[in-house]
């Protein structure tokens, strides 16, 4: 076992988000979806209709990432790509109902990814949004 006592902070919160997603995609496969997955309804449903650059941007990933994603999504139902009217070389993404009741699925079984680990949710959650607002 690596001595982790010395691993820099940047270590162990990469170390550890790695984990977590890990744990979450294993919950996730019985519904179908990845952590990815999850993040991109869980911003489709938040903004609205939404361009999938847009959403690219807001989830975090590189546009090309995004397209083989969307994909995905819209084959299973979950997701709905129509036309942009207000500029037709774009589309819009929104969620549909099935997707909507997978995603509400999705969010109930977040609690019992960390449910192991004894920790302070509050003052960690608010510790990675520092980071999360002002990282580069």
């Amino acid at each position: 076992m690596p001595d982790m006592d010395r691993w820099p902070t940047s270590r162990l919160l990469s170390t550890a988000a790695r984990l977590v997603e890990l744990a979450w995609n294993e919950k996730l496969r019985p519904l179908g979806l990845t952590y990815p997955a999850v993040l991109t309804l869980d911003t489709v449903a938040t903004a609205g209709p939404i361009t999938p650059g847009k959403l690219a941007q807001s989830v975090r990933v590189q546009a090309q990432t995004m397209g083989p994603l969307l994909s995905r999504l819209e084959s299973r139902g979950y997701i709905l790509r129509q036309p942009n009217r207000f500029d037709r070389r774009s589309q819009l993404v929104s969620i549909t109902e099935v997707g909507l009741a997978l995603l509400e699925q999705s969010h109930r079984l977040e609690s019992i990814v960390l449910s192991a680990v004894k920790l302070d949710s509050d003052g960690l959650r608010e510790e990675l949004l520092a980071i999360v607002r002002h990282a580069p």
